[in-house]
């Protein structure tokens, strides 16, 4: 099944909300640090409510200890991003996808985008729309990954 991992969140309630998400749906979330607020954080552990203990919380104190763990399990990293090179929707994605997704402020880091075997983009009707919020995006991404794998029945 796809996985769900976020680099260097910085709002608790964004990361409390997808973490949420991967509780209802049995998908491992991963945190890449460094973070922008404490996994203890009462915010984040507010926006979770009570679905910490369905969780399957992975942290990972650093890019490259991201890459090393990553290594071990293998699979494709489908980098988020407002510059992917292709439609989420157009995009087949694949049971052992992880899907990558950046900070709320500045996306995923050169150096992340530059590691994915592709890019993907989520398309808006607003041009002056910049972006969507992290959470919504991560939900977008997981669930036509699980449409696409049948994960949804």
């Amino acid at each position: 099944m796809p996985q769900v991992v976020l680099v260097n969140p910085q709002i608790p309630p964004n990361t409390g909300n997808i973490a949420r998400t991967c509780a209802a749906t049995g998908t491992e979330l991963h945190l890449v640090g460094p973070l922008g607020f404490e996994i203890s954080d009462r915010y984040l552990k507010r926006a979770g409510l009570d679905y910490w203990q369905w969780v399957d919380l992975h942290y990972h104190a650093s890019f490259e200890a991201f890459q090393i763990y990553h290594q071990q399990r293998g699979g494709r990293w489908i980098g988020f991003s407002t510059s992917g090179v292709c439609s989420y929707i157009k995009f087949r994605f694949e049971p052992d996808d992880w899907l990558l997704f950046g900070c709320e402020t500045a996306g995923l880091p050169r150096e992340v985008l530059s590691a994915c075997q592709q890019t993907v983009y989520i398309p808006m009707a607003q041009s002056q729309v910049r972006s969507l919020n992290l959470s919504v995006s991560a939900a977008i991404g997981l669930f036509e990954a699980r449409r696409q794998l049948g994960y949804l029945e």
